[in-house]
């Protein structure tokens, strides 16, 4: 009875699938999508005050401040508190600015030219270079200069309308090297009780050679005329991992990639995410520069993560912006355009959700919305109704089998007719009596077992005395209640 009914539910489940639509796979590979609305500019300045103490001639003090810009590139946010990874470069400023400001401001002072740079010059008049080397730090009793350097650094989020003032951000990790990676956390909370976007970090760099990769950041500050931007790069061969970075190289010799990266990375693209093309998750960062553009890998990235005890973690507005990129990138426009939306209402001004939504309310309900498509199907009734009635028929037939042969099974036999002696009663004759005699084998085997069928007495049924519960013939305790049997 089981085996058939599990048979028969196979067999309807099968139908039941071949007739139903499709469900729609995961998004394709190769998207930007799930990293792009965490991509970041970000902008370093040294901000420099410094006193002069003149002198020569007339005492003065003459103060000046400088913001002196260092770095930009682009980060990419990998918590929705708002943690972004990017590179050292943009995030410490390894020059001496106070160098710099020392030689601007005895310049614009004493009236002499001096190159603003992070050099210690020298000048022919004795009595000034006197006085300019004791500006220079470091700082000492007879200094004529007091200099205090603080660093100031921006991420401006892709959102529309732009963000002015974008969000303060300091460094709480760096790598050793300009090209290492670095951890900057915001200053204040972010604003929002969901956080950022945030991008999904890869588990490790594909090795084979060739493997095509994507590259998202910013040219310059996000803003109507400044979208993120968006090449597609190849890995070379698995050499140059770690510091030193893993080269890029065209598998079809067509185009120059290292040139063309390393182009990008000093037009402001230095730290953006390097996008795998398996699942569209971040496996490296761009870096270099000039002729040469390399990319650190995942590793380096998750290492300086745990130096600064920070977790990556992805938040609620990546689950419904993923949810909905699934369905837009599977054509069903139709069930994409609510869930951007309800993208749009936890992280107003999400660039990338909302030119998705735009393109998903103008396809909506067209010839390529598959949504529609299936809805259309099943309202004209364009899938065919025999798989249905021939699964309702075999569970019909299984039902009706399995309750034939319960029925079969609960229905008690009839009793047999004794069995007949083996060997044949003679003839009895005339004159003999009424009363049939019978051997003594024919009795044995037939009549003793008849009166046993017949004559056996069933076990006395008892009771407990406590709680009526019935008992069995070997209990000395009552099974419910536990009261001694009375003998």
């Amino acid at each position: 009875m089981a085996r058939l009914t599990a048979l028969a539910g196979g067999v309807a489940v099968a139908v039941l699938l071949t007739a139903m639509p499709v469900a729609a796979h995961e998004h394709p590979s190769g998207i930007t999508d799930l990293v792009t609305p965490a991509v970041v500019r970000v902008e370093a300045v040294s901000h420099v005050e410094i006193t002069l103490l003149d002198h020569i001639g007339e005492l003065k003090h003459v103060e000046r401040s400088y913001d002196i810009p260092f770095g930009s590139g682009t980060g990419t946010v990998v918590n929705p508190d708002g943690t972004i990874v990017g590179l050292r470069r943009f995030a410490v400023n390894d020059d001496d600015v106070a160098v710099y400001a020392a030689n601007k401001i005895f310049a614009e002072h004493h009236k002499v030219k001096i190159p603003a740079d992070y050099k210690k010059h020298k000048l022919s008049d004795d009595q000034l270079n006197r006085h300019l080397q004791a500006c220079y730090p470091p700082k000492s009793d007879t200094a004529t200069c007091i200099i205090n350097v603080t660093t100031e650094i921006t991420a401006y989020p892709n959102v529309s309308p732009p963000s002015a003032d974008g969000f303060k951000v300091k460094c709480i990790k760096a790598g050793p090297t300009p090209d290492s990676p670095a951890v900057l956390v915001p200053v204040a909370p972010v604003t929002g009780s969901v956080g950022m976007p945030t991008a999904p970090l890869a588990d490790k760099v594909p090795d084979q050679e060739g493997s095509p990769t994507s590259i998202a950041g910013f040219l310059g500050r996000p803003g109507p005329n400044v979208a993120h931007t968006v090449e597609i790069a190849h890995l070379s061969k698995g050499g140059g991992q770690g510091a030193t970075g893993r080269p890029f190289a065209d598998p079809e010799k067509k185009v120059d990639e290292p040139v063309k990266l390393g182009g990008l990375a000093d037009k402001g693209m230095a730290g953006a995410p390097v996008i795998g093309d398996k699942n569209g998750h971040v496996i490296g960062l761009l870096v270099g520069g000039g002729k040469e553009g390399k990319m650190i890998g995942v590793r380096e990235i998750t290492g300086i993560l745990s130096q600064a005890k920070v977790v990556p973690r992805r938040g609620a507005i990546d689950t419904a912006f993923e949810a909905a990129l699934t369905r837009y990138h599977t054509k069903y426009y139709t069930e994409a355009a609510p869930g951007f939306q309800r993208v749009l209402e936890l992280y107003p001004g999400n660039v990338v959700a909302a030119a998705l939504l735009k393109t998903s309310l103008a396809k909506r309900g067209g010839p390529e919305d598959q949504g529609t498509k299936r809805v259309a199907a099943e309202s004209s009734g364009s899938t065919p109704l025999w798989p249905f009635i021939v699964a309702a028929a075999v569970l019909f037939l299984a039902a009706g089998g399995g309750a034939y042969l319960l029925w079969r099974r609960r229905t008690p036999e009839k009793p047999t007719e004794l069995p007949q002696p083996l060997a044949t009663v003679p003839p009895l004759d005339d004159g003999a009596n009424q009363t049939v005699v019978v051997r003594r084998s024919q009795s044995f085997q037939v009549v003793p077992q008849q009166q046993q069928l017949m004559t056996a007495q069933e076990p006395a049924v008892k009771y407990c005395t406590s709680c009526g519960m019935r008992l069995g013939p070997a209990h000395r305790f009552c099974g419910y209640c536990g009261h001694p049997i009375e003998t």
